[in-house]
C-alpha cells in the first residue's frame, strides 16, 4: 500500500515545500544494483545513457535510458571515480588509480589531460568540473593512495591536498586552492561566479569567489554537515545545492547555506547528478547501485548558455 512505503524526505525547512521540491516521484528506482562501491554519474544527452564508475571493479557502467539495459563502458578504467563532459560533450574522467585526468575524445581513444603538478604525479584525482571558458578543475585527495582498495597504495608525491586549473589553451597545471583535508566534490554556481568544494575530511563545503583570472579568494565555510559526511555536489535551478552524505543520504541547502530537506537514501550515498531531457531526473550512486528519482525540481545546465563559446587554439 501506498501509505506503507517509507518517508522519502525529511523536510527541514517549510521553504522547500513552499517551492515543491518534494513534488515528483514518491519512491526511488533502481536502475542497476551489482557494483563493489558506485561513483560519479554522468548523463550524457546526445545519447541519452548514464555512465558511471565501479571503483574497486576498476571499470566504468552504462546504462541506457531508451532501453534500461547495463554494460561495461570500459576496463579496466584506470579506478575511476568522477566523471563529467567537457563542452564538446566529451568525457571527462578522474583516474584514481593512473593518477590522472583524462578526456575520452569522440573516436574513443583518451587524452590525458593532467598527470603531474610541478613535475611530480598527482594524488589520485577525484572529481572535476568544466568551466564555460573551457578550462577543467579537479579536486586531488589521497583516497586512491591510500589503500589498493580503489587504486594503488603509494606515497603522495606531492605532500598536498589540492584543487587545480587546467589551462584550456596551454594545457598548463595551476594550483588554485589548499589547505583541504580530503577535497571531493567541486561545482560552480549556476553564474560561475563561485566554486564551491566539499572537504570529506573537515567534512564541510568551502566556498570560493572566482576572479576574473581564473584565481580564487580564500574561501569560507559555506555550511558543516550535521548528519553523514559531504561527497559531491550539484546546483539546481533555483539555486540551491544538493550534496551527497554518504549515510546521511542527500542534504538540500538553501543559498543562504539553511539545510532544507535530506532525501532519505536507503544506502550509503557516494554522488548525485541531475540529467535526463529535462534535467530534472536525479542520478544517485550509493553503495553497490545507481538510482533515479524525477523530481519536481531542475538542475542546472552543465555549463551556462549566457556565455559566448570561447574558441579553441592548437
Amino acid at each position: 500500500m501506498p501509505g506503507d512505503r517509507p518517508k522519502l524526505f525529511e523536510i527541514l525547512d517549510d521553504r522547500f515545500r513552499a517551492d515543491r521540491c518534494h513534488a515528483g516521484d514518491s519512491r526511488l528506482e533502481t536502475l542497476y544494483d551489482g557494483c563493489r562501491w558506485a561513483e560519479g554519474p554522468v548523463y550524457v544527452p546526445a545519447g541519452r545513457y548514464v555512465v558511471w564508475s565501479d571503483i574497486p571493479n576498476d571499470r566504468l557502467l552504462r546504462w541506457d535510458e531508451t532501453t534500461g539495459a547495463v554494460g561495461v563502458f570500459r576496463s579496466s578504467a584506470g579506478y575511476p571515480n568522477g566523471n563529467t563532459l567537457d563542452r564538446e560533450g566529451r568525457l571527462i574522467t578522474c583516474e584514481q588509480g593512473n593518477r590522472r585526468v583524462t578526456r575520452t575524445e569522440h573516436d574513443g581513444s583518451i587524452t590525458v589531460i593532467a598527470d603531474r603538478f610541478q613535475g611530480k604525479r598527482l594524488n589520485s584525482p577525484n572529481d572535476a568540473a568544466v568551466r564555460s571558458d573551457g578550462s577543467i578543475w579537479f579536486s586531488d585527495p589521497d583516497f586512491g593512495i591510500a589503500t589498493d582498495y580503489e587504486g594503488h597504495r603509494a606515497e603522495s608525491e606531492i605532500g598536498a591536498r589540492n584543487v587545480y586549473r587546467v589551462d584550456p589553451v596551454s594545457g598548463g597545471v595551476r594550483l588554485v586552492a589548499d589547505g583541504f583535508s580530503g577535497p571531493n566534490g567541486l561545482v560552480f554556481s549556476p553564474d560561475e561566479s563561485r566554486l564551491y568544494v566539499s572537504d570529506s575530511g573537515a567534512n564541510h563545503i568551502r566556498v570560493f569567489d572566482v576572479r576574473e583570472d581564473g584565481t580564487l579568494s580564500d574561501g569560507e565555510v559555506f555550511t558543516e554537515c550535521r548528519i553523514g559526511n559531504f561527497d559531491n555536489i550539484r546546483f539546481d535551478d533555483g539555486g540551491r545545492l544538493w550534496a551527497a552524505a554518504l549515510s546521511g543520504g542527500v542534504h538540500c541547502y538553501a543559498p543562504d547555506s539553511t539545510l532544507l530537506a535530506r532525501l532519505l537514501v536507503p544506502d550509503t550515498v557516494a554522488n548525485i547528478r541531475f540529467g535526463g531531457a529535462r534535467r530534472n531526473r536525479l542520478f544517485v550512486t550509493a553503495d553497490t547501485a545507481l538510482y533515479s528519482l524525477l523530481m519536481s525540481v531542475t538542475g542546472t545546465p552543465a555549463l551556462p548558455t549566457s556565455r559566448p563559446r570561447v574558441s579553441s587554439t592548437s
